[in-house]
């Protein structure tokens, strides 16, 4: 696989960096000597006891228990990994290895309030308060806390107050309406939730108290909701659970696979699927990926802009474990113009940059300029960065930073793929496969291939796949989710063409989540809006990136019921429908009348197909029709196709 080199390992990185230190250790501990990446990621995966041991004795982790083995069953679902150890995901965080108390570890930046940092202590501190304020109202091992917050200081403080008590984690953006907040918490009864009043979307006030209100009484299980005033300060009672207390810290000691917190990935069907993922696995993956392929550690100020709707802000909060200090944004990345998260880089004192690639694209079709020498690494993940991408960076941003482009998702709460100080940086290709994933790329005979497009699949567990779905004890859901296309093989959901030196090219989801400005929703909770509307009979949505947009563009086709049409006033209810029950951001670009929506034999909607049409690609190759009810319907969308060909 060609491209150009944009960047090269220094000379002596297996001195400076973090990975580098690792394969010393190997050695020196182990015996083992590896030549070259390759070498390493060979054995990460063919030996997965003796790597993923060597992560728990690299990084020191802190087992209450002792394991009685690595990995009891290596089978696919149902892998167990260290079975009979106990451990706790917040006392390794909050360990921040490497940074004296007075050191900063959490910067806060907003557009609703001013800057706040946290030192070391201040951190430690303000967990050991929330906990027991947690604790004074009941909440115990296994009961879940639910925010509706974002990444703001006090989300991530109740996050680890929570982990350390063994209560169950999950969140939400409070710009998600209140259909999408009620169709996951309702799934996993929350005990106590934790709002804020409203916030501030550059220079616009989004007051929700009235969703917080729909939200608690659609709860039954709440017997707590305590107010961020974050907008209001006057409406705080989040001092509650900040009061004085002498309590001493303390961590529950909890299995390997106890749950620590809930994500949520939504599949084109049914509610969002509420994905458990555990104390252990994630804080063994994160340790991974954080040190070894991100390099990160005491000295570094790590930021990515995401919301808390998305695993990139679980990702990211885990970097004080290995020594890096964090910096929160919440606000409009646009607002007053495209530099306010490049002027942060300054502000902050950032030294790794995390972001999407429709935001690099964005920047570069602005003209931006930001120029940012402090930089050792920028990250770009949510979709493919084209080639063009790589090449602003280094044009614009900066010669000596280190592009990481990676890919991963919610299911394992990390990527897969990605980048290590090890490997060069070549335009338009993620640099590798990290270590302990075997991702490899399937034929639709179930082949891996090389050099080929093909199924992204992991043949082998990682330590961070789910727990499971809450509610789902016989463990249905999450055999269907991954595991039926290919039997006993994670099937993720992207094409993949991997090169014979292990570098990656993802070209897409082959699925259909919407991803709009870091808000990500699943299709069925777009129909369960448009198809509640009485005038509408059938809807199928679809999104398409778009390099300099980081929206992408959202479009909407509707069957209208007998006796209505498509007019403008059908088509602003249907906006506004959607911006009360989702969020301004799913507000379709367009809305186009159709006759009839693509489904399969079984009912099933087809939205991949139809985006394949809308990107080009012939009917005969987009969908079998023989796996259609109704093949016919799919030349309306050929037919639109055709029209939104530049001409």
């Amino acid at each position: 696989m060609t491209g150009a080199v944009l960047w090269e390992p220094p000379a002596d990185v297996r001195e400076t960096s973090r990975i580098g230190r690792y394969l010393s250790w190997l050695e020196r501990e182990r015996g083992l000597n590896f030549a070259d990446y390759a070498a390493l990621w060979q054995w990460s995966v063919d030996d997965l006891p003796a790597f993923w041991q060597s992560m728990w004795d690299y990084f020191e982790v802190i087992s209450h228990n002792p394991p009685s083995g690595v990995l009891a069953s290596a089978e696919m679902p149902g892998a167990k990994w260290f079975p009979g150890a106990t451990l706790n995901y917040a006392e390794h965080v909050l360990r921040m290895p490497g940074l004296a108390d007075d050191d900063p570890v959490v910067l806060a930046h907003s557009q609703t309030r001013a800057p706040m940092t946290l030192t070391k202590r201040d951190l430690r501190e303000k967990v050991r308060i929330v906990r027991a304020g947690l604790k004074a109202k009941g909440v115990r091992k296994g009961d879940r806390v639910a925010a509706y917050a974002p990444n703001i200081a006090e989300t991530y403080v109740l996050m680890l107050a929570a982990a350390s008590l063994g209560a169950v984690f999950s969140s939400c953006a409070p710009e998600f309406g209140v259909r999408s907040v009620i169709d996951r918490w309702q799934q996993i009864e929350p005990k106590i939730l934790v709002a804020v009043d409203g916030y501030r979307y550059g220079d616009k006030p989004i007051d929700r108290t009235a969703e917080v209100a729909a939200i608690r009484e659609a709860l039954p299980s709440l017997e707590h909701v305590v107010t961020i005033g974050y907008l209001d300060p006057a409406k705080d009672t989040f001092g509650d659970l900040m009061a004085e207390t002498d309590e001493p810290m303390a961590y529950e000691e909890l299995a390997f696979d106890h749950p620590l917190y809930v994500l949520y990935s939504s599949g084109t069907t049914g509610l969002p699927k509420p994905i458990v993922h555990g104390h252990g696995g994630i804080l063994l993956e994160h340790l991974k990926m954080l040190a070894l392929h991100h390099d990160l550690g005491p000295g570094d100020r790590f930021f990515w802009f995401t919301t808390t709707g998305w695993m990139m802000w679980n990702f990211l909060v885990s970097a004080p474990a290995v020594g890096a200090a964090i910096v929160l944004f919440d606000g409009n990345p646009g607002f007053p113009d495209m530099s306010v998260l490049w002027d942060l880089v300054d502000e902050a004192g950032i030294t790794y940059f995390g972001t999407s690639a429709p935001f690099l694209m964005a920047c570069r079709k602005a003209g931006l300029t930001p120029r940012k020498d402090r930089l050792r690494g920028v990250g770009s993940t949510g979709a493919p960065l084209p080639p063009e991408g790589f090449d602003w960076v280094y044009e614009a941003v900066g010669t000596r930073l280190q592009l990481q482009s990676l890919s991963g998702g919610t299911d394992v709460c990390t990527g897969f793929v990605g980048a290590v100080p090890l490997l060069p940086v070549v335009e338009g290709k993620i640099a590798c496969r990290a270590l302990g994933a075997r991702v490899e790329a399937y034929d639709a005979g179930g082949r891996p291939v090389i050099n080929e497009l093909g199924e992204l699949v992991i043949t082998a567990p990682m330590p961070s796949m789910p727990v499971g779905f809450w509610n789902d004890d016989d463990g249905k859901r999450y055999r269907e989710a991954y595991f039926d296309y290919f039997p006993g093989v994670w099937r993720h959901g992207d094409w993949i063409t991997i090169g014979a030196d292990g570098s990656c090219v993802i070209t897409g989801r082959s699925d259909a989540t919407l991803n709009r400005g870091g808000v990500r929703l699943g299709t069925s909770e777009f129909y369960s809006v448009v198809e509640s509307l009485p005038e509408v009979a059938d809807s199928v949505v679809v999104h398409l990136a778009k390099a300099d947009d980081p929206n992408g563009e959202l479009l909407l086709f509707v069957v209208p019921a007998e006796g209505f049409e498509l007019d403008e006033p059908l088509r602003k209810k249907i906006a506004g429908e959607l911006r009360a029950a989702l969020s301004p951001r799913h507000i379709p670009d367009e809305i186009h009348s159709v006759r009839a929506v693509p489904r399969t034999l079984s009912a099933k909607k087809l939205e991949v197909p139809v985006k394949r049409i809308l990107t080009g690609t012939p009917v005969e190759s987009a969908a079998a029709k023989g796996a259609l009810a109704n093949p016919e319907s799919l030349l309306a969308f050929e037919e639109l196709a055709r029209q939104r060909q530049p001409s």
